[in-house]
């Protein structure tokens, strides 16, 4: 018999992913509350204000930069990294907010810095106690769910990589049924078992009490699927269909329903909702930071491209933005020529039309700062897939499937194609089917984190690149 504390562990884990956002916020505003009480600071109305922003910021910036998934031992570096990086950003965001609303110097400075060290070091600390937690929960067999997968194809075997790749879910692989393969299915150094056919399927899920079956049929097996959907309602596992859509070029997918009905995102964008506040914080905060450092800068080399050559310091040229709407991204004028008609030449090395000033802008990517303004005009993102323009996009839009799914998003600066070296002229398709598949990419695993890196590889690669010309 199925030990029942294993039963109520099941119908409840999911109150403890929700319990960690409230622990995240309630120690976030208690290491507040502490330090104001150590350093003698009466924890007044304002210090109960910032202490309620924080809480708020905490859930949903961990959520963006998905902290809210289990973690493992051996990802524990990672752990600390993606705490501190994700809290740097809450700091920046309660800097920011104090400064506008002239709040700052209301606060003291002794208590801030101190609550700002201590606050990422107690968050640790929280998730490793969770961590330990459940470990010592799994070892007490109260977390340990016996899998089966009914299906050993392509789609059987990544579901079952997924279940092997994370034992912090406690779930114990059986092996495969399947009607057509017979064998051992090999992963990752392990080999699990076909144990039989469909049929034999039921009465091995009823004599081992199988806690879990996983349904990963191909689509067009509708009807065999019927026939074993109804056969496992006489068994008591859980069942839980896998859809066949990995025939698909997913992104960003998610499950949805409409009144009932359920319906699988096989593309949408990743800054939806949440998501898509965190997105905009982030480019108006840092946007606004690097125009006023770069401020002086971006005087010189107005001066330096109206010296050098005549015609208009800034270049504007159409180009695709969110959800394909036309958007005029701003550059600084790097060539003899403003073109923005329906055939656009692709700059080429030693290219007549770039001015010698206009080619060492490009070189060094300094022609694109003016785009800081396109990013607090909301029209751009600081990352994200560089636009392309108009004309370019209608050519290769009609020969690489999935090109129009890059402006799911708004543009960027710079992107996760530009910093791996697909960046510059394109002249084979191959070129641009990798730009774009990196572009996609970057859609499929956005986090805020992943945009603060690919920030700073840029700024480690991407001033001087040999494809820039």
């Amino acid at each position: 018999m199925i030990d029942r504390r294993q039963g109520i562990f099941d119908e409840y884990r999911w109150i403890i992913s929700r319990l960690q956002w409230l622990l995240d916020g309630v120690v976030v505003v208690l290491v507040l509350f502490l330090i104001c009480w150590i350093c003698g600071e009466s924890f007044r109305l304002i210090f109960q204000v910032l202490g309620l922003v924080a809480f708020l910021l905490t859930i949903m910036v961990f959520r963006a930069t998905q902290l809210y998934q289990p973690w493992r031992g051996a990802n524990f570096m990672r752990l600390v990294r993606q705490v501190f990086l994700a809290w740097l950003v809450i700091v920046a965001i309660l800097m920011m907010l104090g400064y506008v609303s002239q709040t700052s110097l209301h606060f003291s400075r002794k208590v801030l810095l101190t609550w700002m060290v201590i606050v990422p070091v107690a968050l640790v600390v929280l998730r490793l106690q969770v961590f330990w937690g459940l470990r010592w929960l799994r070892q007490q067999g109260r977390n340990s769910r016996t899998v089966v997968i009914a299906g050993a194809g392509d789609l059987g075997r990544r579901l079952a990589k997924n279940v092997v790749d994370t034992p912090w879910l406690g779930m114990r692989l059986l092996g495969f049924f399947d009607d057509r393969v017979t064998g051992e299915i090999h992963l990752d150094h392990h080999n699990y078992p076909v144990l039989g056919t469909l049929d034999d399927m039921i009465g091995f899920v009823q004599k081992q009490q199988v806690v879990m079956v996983y349904l990963a049929l191909p689509l067009r097996a509708e009807s065999r699927l019927r026939q074993v959907v109804e056969s496992l309602q006489d068994t008591t596992a859980s069942v839980y269909y896998a859809p066949d859509v990995f025939i698909f070029s997913l992104l960003s997918s998610s499950l949805t329903d409409l009144r009932g009905i359920p319906l699988i995102a096989l593309w949408e964008t990743p800054f939806f909702g949440v998501n898509g506040w965190l997105k905009r914080t982030e480019d108006l905060v840092l946007a606004s930071l690097i125009l006023i450092l770069v401020f002086p800068l971006l005087v010189l080399i107005a001066l330096g491209v109206k010296l050098t050559s005549p015609g208009p310091i800034i270049f504007r040229q159409r180009r695709y933005g969110l959800d394909g709407s036309e958007i005029m991204v701003y550059k600084f004028r790097t060539m003899k020529v403003c073109e923005d008609g329906q055939y656009i030449p692709q700059t080429i090395r030693d290219d007549s039309r770039v001015t010698p000033f206009g080619g060492w802008l490009r070189r060094t990517s300094l022609d694109e700062l003016p785009q800081f303004f396109n990013v607090l005009n909301g029209s751009m993102s600081i990352v994200g897939p560089r636009p392309h323009a108009v004309a370019h996009n209608e050519y290769y839009r009609r020969l690489i499937p999935g090109y129009m799914l890059r402006h799911k998003v708004r543009p960027g600066l710079t992107g996760w194609a530009q910093i791996n070296g697909w960046r510059g002229e394109t002249e084979i398709l191959e070129k641009m089917e990798k730009r774009v598949e990196y572009d996609l990419d970057y859609l499929r695993r956005w986090s805020l984190w992943f945009d603060l890196k690919i920030i700073i590889l840029t700024i480690l690669r991407g001033f001087k690149d040999r494809h820039a010309y």
